[in-house]
């Protein structure tokens, strides 16, 4: 392959070069490079192999350009693609590079108007780009002619063939004259597409094109060890960590995406959805946005983001781990794109690692270890942020005659430097450096026992709460925080530790909170007791053999054969709770189990819902907790 190192040197007419030096563009891609001169010169069929993002779009619409007649308004290159997004970026792109050119471009999808396709295939178009579907649709229709073909595409091949267009495809092909030019595009090569390619493809050249590393040099990857109810805390420690976030996070689910990006809105962040469920509308609205930096982050699934090409992505988050190598060389590759750097981070659960070292080992991509940062670490960036910010707006210059200056000096007289300063910072930044609003973080990996302790740090100032009530009065996590909430004014981060068992629960708070809510239920009896009390430790020292506080399960009572005859610990594996992100309540060893709890815990929401079962009856002093449904023995609580 000679070395092609500038577009004129591709035999490129100067009307493309022209259009190409308007975008900034002036060296080739290896794909492009490869590609072009082939396309020129010679009558042939042509398989690209090559990465995403690797300026496959220019290596065949630059050529088509060249060859596509303006004055003949008849459909003479058809391009095939997976999703309604990469054909619009695809007719997008050519449409940029054809100069002042007279051609019509169309992009032909599901999901947009077919009376506004029908019309513009009407007056006439030179080239069309669309999903098998829809391009299907017009043809039984017999508003698309094909006859005058000249080029047809396959972009993205694999891509394709694994949402299932492979009969789409080949009944298409089956429509288009023999004569023409068949160019094949992927970023992988299996057995289905050499199949297609002997049955369509004439004597097709092959160009594969291996990138120096199987990802960008310019991508720092990175692997963290987290469980799966840390990973929202994980996540929003990583963009805090950065001035300018702008990133793609990738979910395995529709409900997933949805729900990551509600969190995210609810904790300040600009975040959208994507995945399937989206009209091409709302889909083409977020992209435009993202492009925009009207918003700087899109929760997406693999089949949403597939041909989605969004320039200057500064991360890449795994927030579910790819299913196989190729997924996560198609993710990390979105990143550390035309000269810029990039992160790509991958969340790692404790029962992922097998999946993940063959990822790894297949990818031959080096993804280092690193720890999620520290509360006090990230305050400490956003401290030096704020102090650089207002340093730099201090150096300059000021005019004398400012109309502020009068009310600055009044301000002054009135009280003292540090109080001025000190009341604007806690306006202006409130709770920017709150370390408070950052939870714990459990590290994934290490036996159970480092991994069962290393989950609840007690705090200094915390002090543990036994409610008597549980699962069986219709209590759970997000309805005990909810109602605390409501009841005595806490903050969501006050309350950790959450744990709902069958028929008691338990939660820590700090000191002053956890004394209001002892005060607001101190009247609030149940079977003579009031319903919260401090939990008491099991032994003299309240210490266990993890040097962990260690709490009874609840204290003694008449009328149910008292706790002591409960039986207690005992192996078993939870399910997760979502919300929570402590995951599986281990608090304090096996006091609080009991193995009528095993695997019985819930998430509070059920998929798909953004509410939290049941509702409340209401609040003050006179109520206890809100009416639910009857527990075994008939009674409300």
């Amino acid at each position: 392959m000679p070395d092609l190192t500038h577009f004129a040197e591709l035999g490129l007419s100067a009307q493309t070069i022209a259009a190409l030096e308007a975008k900034g563009f002036e060296e080739p891609t290896k794909i492009q490079a490869a590609c072009i001169p082939l396309l020129l010169k010679d009558q042939v069929d042509v398989i690209g192999q090559a990465q995403t993002g690797t300026g496959k779009t220019a290596a065949f619409g630059l050529p088509i350009l060249e060859i596509v007649d303006p004055n003949a308004y008849q459909v003479q290159a058809l391009i095939l693609a997976p999703t309604r997004e990469l054909a619009v970026q695809n007719a997008e792109e050519i449409n940029s590079l054809k100069g002042n050119r007279r051609l019509e471009i169309a992009a032909v999808y599901g999901g947009a108007s077919m009376d506004l396709q029908l019309r513009k295939l009407r007056r006439g178009v030179h080239v069309v780009v669309g999903t098998p579907g829809r391009i299907l649709d017009h043809l039984r229709r017999g508003s698309l002619n094909l006859e005058h073909l000249k080029f047809v595409v396959l972009d993205e091949a694999d891509e394709m063939l694994d949402m299932g267009f492979v009969d789409d495809i080949e009944e298409v092909l089956k429509q288009t004259p023999v004569e023409k030019r068949m160019l094949c595009f992927s970023a992988t090569m299996p057995a289905p597409i050499k199949r297609l390619a002997e049955k369509f493809m004439r004597n097709p050249e092959f160009v594969q094109i291996q990138q120096d590393i199987n990802t960008s040099n310019l991508t720092d990857q990175i692997y963290f060890e987290v469980r799966e109810g840390d990973k929202f805390e994980a996540l929003t420690r990583i963009i805090d960590m950065e001035e300018d976030f702008y990133g793609l996070i990738f979910c395995r689910t529709k409900v997933q995406c949805d729900e990551i990006g509600q969190k995210l809105n609810a904790r300040g962040y600009d975040a959208e959805p994507l995945h399937g469920d989206l009209s091409q509308k709302q889909r083409e609205l977020i992209l435009q946005k993202m492009k925009n930096r009207t918003i700087s982050i899109v929760v997406a699934t693999d089949v949403a983001a597939r041909g989605i090409d969004i320039s200057d992505l500064t991360h890449v988050i795994n927030y579910s781990l790819p299913e196989d190598p190729e997924s996560y060389i198609h993710r990390v590759g979105r990143t550390g794109r035309a000269g810029k750097k990039g992160v790509a981070i991958t969340f790692v659960g404790p029962r992922e690692f097998n999946r993940f070292a063959f990822i790894k080992k297949v990818s031959k991509n080096d993804i280092r270890r690193e720890s999620v940062p520290e509360a006090s670490e990230i305050i400490g960036i956003k401290r030096a942020r704020i102090l650089s910010k207002l340093t730099e707006i201090l150096a300059e210059e000021h005019d004398p005659n400012d109309t502020f200056l009068p009310l600055a000096q009044q301000l002054l007289e009135d009280n003292t430097p540090e109080q001025v300063v000190l009341t604007l910072l806690n306006h202006f930044y409130k709770d920017e450096l709150d370390e408070a609003k950052y939870k714990n973080i459990g590290q994934g990996g290490g036996d159970r026992e480092q991994r069962r302790d290393s989950r609840y740090s007690e705090e200094a100032g915390f002090t543990r709460l036994f409610i008597a009530r549980g699962r069986k009065d219709g209590l759970d996590k997000r309805r005990l925080i909810d109602y605390l909430i409501e009841q005595v004014g806490a903050r969501d981060q006050d309350l950790q530790d959450v744990s709902v068992r069958d028929d008691f629960s338990f939660v820590s708070a700090p000191l002053q909170v956890a004394e209001r809510i002892l005060q607001t239920f101190s009247d609030r009896s149940s079977e003579g007791r009031p319903l919260i009390t401090r939990a008491k430790p099991d032994n003299p020292n309240g210490k266990n053999l993890s040097g962990r506080t260690r709490y009874d399960d609840r204290p003694a009572r008449s009328g149910r054969g008292g706790y002591e005859d409960r039986p207690r610990g005992g192996g078993g594996r939870r399910s997760r709770d979502d919300y929570q992100p402590y995951g599986r309540d281990t608090h304090g060893g096996e006091d609080e189990r009991s193995r009528s709890d095993e695997g019985s815990e819930r998430p509070y929401r059920s998929e798909g819902s953004s509410r939290p079962h049941g509702m409340y009856s209401g609040s003050g002093k006179g109520k206890a907790f809100p009416k639910s449904r009857s527990n075994s023995n008939g009674k409300k609580w």
